[in-house]
């Protein structure tokens, strides 16, 4: 048995002496028991027999809250994650001070994708323990999911007032302020997250797209710039990278960008789309059907990756229309 496991075996025996003290009562011994020998079997990976022996301590004591938790800790490692739920629901019912296992049941349901209820667990821990920063992050991640952006910027502000040098927390809320359109708020998340970890791709990339929201092209073709040099083959860099050159008038550029997208993921159905849209443009400009004809290939190579993409008709239409020209 490792160091760990003998002293969280210790502690769920002083646990139960505590139980014993306190009840005397037989009926209770033997649950007391069964839910050692549970604890003991867990230890040594005996998962099936653990459930066999906890089932039966809460089979002679429903009330007995330390037997439903580790219930809901052996069916979440059994990947049976409604009995997990349900075990670690009844242990908050028995007991509902306890931090770990409403914790524990919202990362449960969070797992099942059940956010609402993992909402309502989290949010329980966190007024049990005002200052787990993990349990407001994950509360706040719920609520992202849910597109509950004031729920989630609540608890991700207060992560920030348990520990403002978090990045995982700068991140966070820098993502929200995003998705809200608070630009301004969202690029000084993202610039306090860079000064800490200056060259994270993600960062930069997620700074860039705010400075494309608000038309701010060069800042974000610099990032976008430093994003490729440390990810060579990011995909969305390029395709962003390539927005930004249109945007300046630099159809060459564009191209240039768009293709490298394309090269390096050749379903990027939008990165097709948009070389389509940067030859035509070329064509127009220089006056050569070479170009036009490369557009009209792009544009029917995305619809046949993404036929039911929302501007197919247009697309169509286009290529109908060019392609009589030519």
């Amino acid at each position: 048995m490792s160091d760990s496991r003998e002293v969280r075996f210790v502690i769920a025996g002083l646990i139960c002496v505590v139980l014993l003290l306190s009840c005397g009562c037989a009926q209770r011994d033997k649950a007391v028991d069964l839910y050692l020998d549970g604890i003991l079997l867990t230890e040594y990976d005996e998962d099936e027999k653990a459930l066999e022996k906890l089932t039966e301590a809460v089979k002679i004591d429903k009330d007995f809250a330390y037997a439903y938790s580790v219930l809901g800790q052996v069916y979440e490692k059994m990947a049976d994650y409604p009995k997990s739920a349900a075990s670690y629901e009844k242990a908050t019912e028995i007991n509902p001070w306890s931090f770990k296992d409403f914790f524990n049941l919202g990362r449960i349901y969070q797992i099942m994708k059940e956010l609402a209820k993992a909402v309502d667990a989290y949010a329980r821990a966190c007024e049990i323990d005002p200052e787990h920063l993990e349990a407001h992050i994950k509360a706040a991640k719920c609520y992202v999911e849910l597109e509950d952006y004031e729920g989630a910027l609540s608890f991700t502000r207060r992560a920030e007032e348990i520990d403002p040098n978090v990045g995982e927390v700068q991140m966070l809320l820098a993502d929200i302020y995003r998705w809200q359109e608070d630009y301004e708020e969202a690029i000084r998340s993202y610039k306090r997250v860079l000064e800490t970890d200056s060259n994270n791709p993600e960062v930069m990339t997620s700074l860039a797209i705010v400075y494309l929201r608000i038309n701010l092209y060069e800042p974000a073709k610099e990032l976008l710039t430093l994003t490729i040099q440390a990810q060579p083959d990011n995909a969305k860099a390029y395709q962003y990278l390539g927005y930004c050159n249109l945007k300046l008038n630099d159809v060459d550029s564009a191209i240039e960008a768009y293709a490298a997208a394309v090269r390096i993921n050749d379903k990027g159905w939008e990165a097709l789309r948009a070389l389509g849209v940067a030859y035509m443009l070329k064509a127009i400009a220089a006056d050569d059907e070479s170009f036009k004809l490369k557009a009209i290939e792009q544009w029917r190579a995305s619809l046949e990756i993404e036929p039911e993409q929302s501007n197919s008709q247009t697309l169509l239409r286009l290529i109908q229309r060019y392609s009589r020209d030519g």
